[in-house]
């Protein structure tokens, strides 16, 4: 789950660590897409076939996560439309959600006039 990508990625970097091996999921693989796209992560691979398959990512030490929140769980899922969303840390974060079009940023999101479940935030 994304969950623990984030953890992973949150807790290599604390670590000092440059390259991080994971289990693949679509999900995590979207995740993924979206924090390299925003230089949150340098480079990302994935390897394997079928149910071996893993993400390697390559982490940037100039832009390492600092915080992540949470903003849906299993228990109770937070959904908004694409007028609600807000800028994170002042447009230094970035807010990830999954719309009916896949999962997204909060800026491309509103962009294509999409709502969506909110995930997390990341700064």
């Amino acid at each position: 789950m994304y969950i623990d990508l984030l953890n992973k990625i949150k807790n290599a970097e604390a670590a000092e660590k440059y390259f991080l091996k994971t289990k693949y999921s679509k999900m995590d693989n979207a995740v993924v897409e979206i924090l390299a796209r925003y230089g949150f992560v340098k480079s990302f691979e994935v390897k394997g076939k079928s149910y071996k398959k893993v993400i390697e990512l390559e982490l940037d030490m100039k832009r390492p996560i600092r915080g992540v929140k949470f903003l849906s769980k299993p228990s109770l899922r937070k959904y908004a439309g694409y007028e609600e969303f807000r800028r994170v840390k002042s447009g230094h974060g970035l807010l990830v959600v999954t719309t009916s079009k896949g999962v997204m940023s909060g800026d491309e999101a509103k962009k294509e006039k999409v709502g969506g479940q909110l995930l997390f935030q990341v700064w």
